[in-house]
């Protein structure tokens, strides 16, 4: 629970900044029974958090970080690379555009990860996973970090 999270360490806690982001875990594919990342082409797969209710949840989600003070700055969902199990490719892009439309209602900026992360796909992730391997991390935390410290 975000709000619960947010409290942990008292409730005099003060956030400077929130780098943010959902997306990946919402777009994937479940079975019918619930199978984590089901086949996207099966006819009883549906996406875990499907477009209309990613947008409902993710302004609500915003809310509640709004509510913190902090300078909150959205980090946009990495690409699916091909073959990747359980998602399709283009999803994230398709989840970028509803998200690029509650960041600009709530005036928070994006912090593209997507573009760095399909353009250096091979370099960065891992084959058919949406996770990056070590150089990959270590690539996207410094530019993360170096977004963070502008805001500080």
């Amino acid at each position: 629970n975000l709000k619960e999270w947010l409290k942990t360490g008292g409730a005099d806690k003060k956030w400077d900044v929130i780098h943010f982001n959902w997306g990946l875990h919402d777009l994937k594919y479940m079975g019918p029974n619930g199978e984590n990342l089901a086949d996207p082409e099966a006819p009883d797969s549906k996406q875990q958090v499907p477009p209309a209710e990613y947008e409902k949840n993710l302004n609500e989600l915003v809310e509640t970080l709004k509510a913190t003070g902090a300078k909150l700055i959205w980090r946009n969902t990495t690409p699916v690379p091909p073959g990747c199990k359980g998602r399709m490719v283009g999803d994230s892009a398709k989840y970028n555009e509803i998200a690029a439309k509650v960041m600009k209602k709530h005036s928070i900026p994006t912090h593209d990860l997507f573009t760095v992360s399909k353009e250096r796909m091979e370099e960065l992730m891992r084959p058919a996973n949406v996770h990056f391997h070590g150089e990959g991390n270590k690539v996207l935390a410094k530019l993360v970090a170096d977004r963070i410290a502008e805001e500080l």
